[in-house]
């Protein structure tokens, strides 16, 4: 064999930071050290793995096809060093969740799913959806509980569970107890909202596509709960997820506005990458939140 997992390990590091020295830290060497490896990597099969841009390292063709491969042998190698060190099988899992789910979810989740396998440690980030998607395809993390849209050729998007926005103000805003709301109701009042790029801000501004031109958005905001803060202190109305809210509307400190005439409903999705490895923690956690669906779906039967 004339390359080693050190190599590949550095290639990889490389690919998903875009830069030596970058990739040089995550892997503890120093700059000049894994330049020279990634330079012997392709002087040994006389090949061109990047193409360079001063400093900036963009992986090619080649370069491309070699980083799911790489990825997944690095993973099993890993794989591997756990079970001759005598620990379970089960091993590591990276896991991305988009804010709602992170917040509201996602710890509830991995706590009992960690419960059943107290041998699998798990990294969890809590993102939007556009850094969560951009993170799988760099083959950064494992899987992803995401709340947007996914469109990414390279991305397995599976439906999991049902959500839908509410659109909600303070007690004391004008809408709060008006009956009968109309779509120039919302067209005129100001509004808080996620930033571009997550999936409730996707869900939204499709609901509303028709008037979005006419929308007063006075804050962006990209924490849910920033979001119910400043709506409770009068800023606008805002529309997130019924999940985040529920608390809210029990206390009566926010209060729902019923808008039967926009389609605030979505799915979360799981989605993972289809060259991606599919380790043990992989396959037995997908299956923990399919689970979790199909126990919810069975107490409706």
């Amino acid at each position: 064999m004339r390359y080693t997992l050190r190599q590949l390990e550095i290639f990889v590091a490389i690919a998903r930071t875009g830069s030596v020295s970058k990739a040089a830290e995550q892997v503890a060497l120093s700059q000049s050290a894994a330049s020279t490896a990634l330079a012997e990597l392709e002087r040994q099969f006389d090949c061109q793995l990047f193409d360079r841009h001063g400093k900036l390292l963009i992986l090619n063709a080649l370069g491309k096809s070699l980083l799911p491969a790489a990825s997944s042998l690095l993973t099993q190698a890993e794989e591997i060093e756990q079970l001759l060190e005598g620990k379970a099988a089960l091993g590591n899992l990276k896991l991305g969740a988009t804010l709602t789910i992170g917040n509201y979810l996602a710890i509830l989740i991995v706590s009992e799913f960690m419960q059943h396998h107290t041998e699998c440690h798990i990294d969890l980030q809590v993102k939007n959806t556009q850094s969560i998607l951009q993170q799988i395809a760099g083959y950064e993390l494992d899987l992803g509980l995401i709340e947007g849209s996914c469109h990414h050729p390279e991305l397995i998007a599976e439906p999991w569970m049902d959500d839908d926005l509410a659109v909600f103000c303070a007690p004391e805003h004008e809408l709060a107890h008006k009956q009968n709301i109309v779509i120039e109701d919302l067209v005129n009042a100001t509004w808080i909202l996620r930033e571009q790029g997550s999936g409730t801000r996707e869900t939204f501004d499709h609901a509303m596509r028709h008037y979005a031109s006419a929308l007063k958005v006075r804050l962006e905001l990209e924490h849910t709960e920033a979001i119910k803060r400043a709506v409770e202190s009068g800023l606008g109305i805002g529309c997130i997820s019924r999940l985040a809210l529920r608390d809210a509307f029990r206390r009566g400190s926010l209060i729902e506005i019923k808008t039967p005439m926009l389609d605030l409903r979505r799915q979360f999705l799981l989605v993972w990458h289809k060259n991606r490895y599919q380790t043990p923690a992989i396959t037995s956690f997908l299956d923990y939140c399919r689970s979790l669906t199909t126990t919810k779906e069975a107490r409706h039967v």
